[in-house]
């Protein structure tokens, strides 16, 4: 594997937009805030914005597009939300109908492009803590589970929190909650720490998205609020269209992590 730990932003988003880079997005561009992607259209883009301000640990909103424009002017100037990413979903009515790696054909005038923070930001604090990222040492997805941890309502967008799970060593738990609630704008501090089925999980070893990793002796599954949520929330919410990232491959922006944290 190629390390893309200290590749630009811009560097991988052309590499991306010429589909020369397709797999997940852990530990690329270290130092720079990842972010989860979902599109709407203008109909549905209010609901949306409000569903995410009611629900910042699981939607905290880094940027937002113009109407009908694919580019995120405050995160990413010379990126483009049709292309820039390495996997894309698209839902119809709540049904998961193509996964694709261009959107441009799906792209209507009327289109708003949300993206979310996403907590790989937080994984290069962590890192420099000297706390192991288990997918990334792997080199595999995140696993992401659906929880029972209901979203606040907000016009037709309902649904339930998907939390994002890494394994930390017990003696570690505390320091990783303090570097993580430094990053408020990418989920912040864990939502859960400890037995899964607490939140609804029933089985560890069969992630609803991403992939499994193992949990060592020592080590205790830690949940943190995840992007991914919107798609869970599309599935049961059933707008006519949302086009979404495929969880793990991820919108990499311009803006540097640390400016997204609070001392």
């Amino acid at each position: 594997m190629n390390d893309l730990s200290s590749v630009s932003p811009s560097d991988l988003r052309k590499m991306i937009r010429q589909n020369e880079l397709i797999r997940p997005t852990a530990g690329m561009a270290n130092g720079f805030a990842q972010a989860n992607l979902a599109i709407l259209k203008k109909e549905d883009a209010f609901d949306f914005l409000l569903f995410c301000q009611r629900n910042p640990k699981p939607c905290p909103i880094l940027d937002v597009t113009e109407v009908g424009s694919p580019i995120p002017q405050i995160a990413a100037p010379t990126g483009d939300i049709r292309t820039d990413i390495p996997k894309y979903r698209i839902y119809k009515h709540g049904e998961l109908v193509e996964e694709v790696t261009d959107i441009t054909a799906y792209w209507e005038e009327d289109m708003v492009g949300f993206l979310i923070g996403c907590s790989f930001t937080f994984e290069h604090a962590l890192l420099k803590n000297e706390i192991p990222i288990r997918h990334i040492e792997q080199d595999c997805n995140v696993p992401m589970y659906k929880t029972n941890i209901p979203c606040v309502k907000a016009g037709k967008f309902q649904g339930m929190t998907v939390a994002s799970m890494r394994p930390i060593k017990q003696s570690d738990v505390v320091r990783a909650v303090q570097v993580t609630s430094r990053f408020p704008a990418v989920h912040g501090a864990p939502i859960h720490i400890g037995d899964p089925s607490v939140i609804g999980i029933q089985n560890i070893n069969q992630p609803d998205f991403g992939d499994m990793v193992p949990i060592n002796a020592g080590e205790v599954p830690v949940f943190w609020a995840c992007g991914v949520t919107p798609q869970a929330v599309a599935m049961e919410s059933k707008p006519e269209l949302m086009i979404t990232h495929a969880p793990g491959y991820m919108f990499i922006t311009d803006l540097r992590d640390e400016k997204l944290g609070v001392l």
